[in-house]
């Protein structure tokens, strides 16, 4: 889910694969049911936390297995850059946010985007109710925390739509992958995703009141309602073994049991809050509860099918890359993705076995759910 700022952005992912995964490459061979399961490593983006419980439930529940695949998922962190994972045989597919993943296939990462599950940016920039921070322009003369590493684009295209230069402008602050900085008002403004940090300020406890502190509290600027959302979390396939008929099938298969994973947890979000906090995860039910809701309001519903690839958005996601500036004045991106960026084919022929085992793949009638914090998130 995250990850210097834009400046070091591909160093950063060329140099910390280093630091990631040390599982040797898996080879593939074609899965069928009933016969021997194919090994299939898929590299997460963070820890485990229900912004994947959609994969984590497709191999709980066996989804991955009617399809003759054996997946192992592995898991994220600070040091571990998805993408270069997967292009370096690390693993069969990845997780990653598209920018991030572009801004390493213009390096060379021979990678393609085959499975678009978060339909929706869920990034958030939160300040106080009182300080008359409610858009991207009000953020002139503050302190602006992001936690860099990539994640901070939507925020720097919110600021350069609104005409402000986000390296004479405000003041960037690096920001700890918490809200502590916020809540001790050393920053204006802090970075948060809906389904988790937003929460982490919601399950605080105002000392003023020695109540939890509520939406009323905050100020939120949602960057789709600014016009610079990104899209986020995709699947990520090996783009040179996508000319190997049977990796093409594998990932057909694997894109089917995902899925159903999803599918899954859209109509059980108790139960895939359970397999999360089973999993190991270190954050408490309702906050994993939280997130699980505000995940699938990213993914559903899903109008073209889930995973599909809506040109629209990935335009805009390739052209913000291509304009927005840091501080430093270097774009995400220096030119268009040449190459096999992105393609609906395998997902496509996925929905499509999906659909025809009695999967709603839209989710047209999916309504969140009312969730209540505890504090802490417990």
């Amino acid at each position: 889910m995250r990850r210097p700022l834009l400046a070091s952005l591909v160093a950063a992912a060329l140099t910390l694969s280093a630091c990631g995964t040390a599982d040797t490459p898996t080879t593939t061979t074609p899965g069928a049911s009933g016969g021997a399961l194919t090994p299939i490593k898929l590299q997460l983006q963070w820890f485990y936390q229900a912004q994947f419980a959609g994969y984590i439930a497709a191999v709980d529940q066996g989804y991955y297995q009617e399809q003759g695949l054996d997946v192992q998922l592995l898991e994220g962190g600070v040091d571990i850059v998805p993408q270069t994972a997967l292009a370096q045989g690390k693993a069969d597919y990845a997780v990653a946010w598209v920018p991030k993943a572009l801004a390493s296939r213009e390096q060379g990462a021979g990678i393609t985007d085959v499975g678009q599950i978060f339909a929706r940016s869920g990034t958030y920039q939160v300040a106080w109710k009182d300080s008359g921070i409610t858009k991207a322009a009000d953020l002139k003369g503050k302190k602006v925390g992001n936690w860099g590493f990539g994640n901070e684009f939507e925020l720097f295209a919110g600021m350069t739509k609104a005409g402000l230069d986000p390296g004479k402008d405000v003041t960037l602050v690096q920001q700890q992958f918490d809200m502590q900085a916020l809540l001790k008002k050393e920053i204006d403004a802090a970075q948060a995703m809906s389904y988790n940090e937003y929460a982490q300020l919601l399950e605080a406890t105002n000392p003023a009141t020695g109540k939890l502190y509520t939406p009323e509290d905050f100020a939120v600027i949602d960057w789709k309602t600014e016009g610079s959302s990104m899209l986020q979390d995709a699947v990520w396939a090996n783009t040179e073994k996508l000319s190997d008929p049977a990796y093409q099938q594998q990932t057909v298969k694997f894109l089917a049991g995902t899925i159903k994973g999803w599918a899954y947890c859209r109509d059980n979000a108790e139960a895939c809050r359970d397999l999360v906090v089973a999993k190991g995860s270190k954050l408490g039910k309702s906050h994993q509860l939280w997130q699980m809701n505000e995940v699938n309001k990213l993914v559903w519903p899903a109008t073209g099918g889930i995973g599909t690839i809506n040109e629209a958005d990935w335009k805009q996601t390739v052209d913000l890359s291509l304009t927005t500036k840091n501080q430093t004045g270097d774009t995400v991106l220096t030119k268009q993705p040449e190459g096999l960026a992105f393609t609906n084919d395998y997902i496509k022929q996925a929905l499509d076995l999906a659909k025809t085992a009695g999967v709603d793949i839209n989710g047209a009638g999916f309504k969140p759910q009312t969730v209540t914090l505890t504090a802490g998130g417990a």
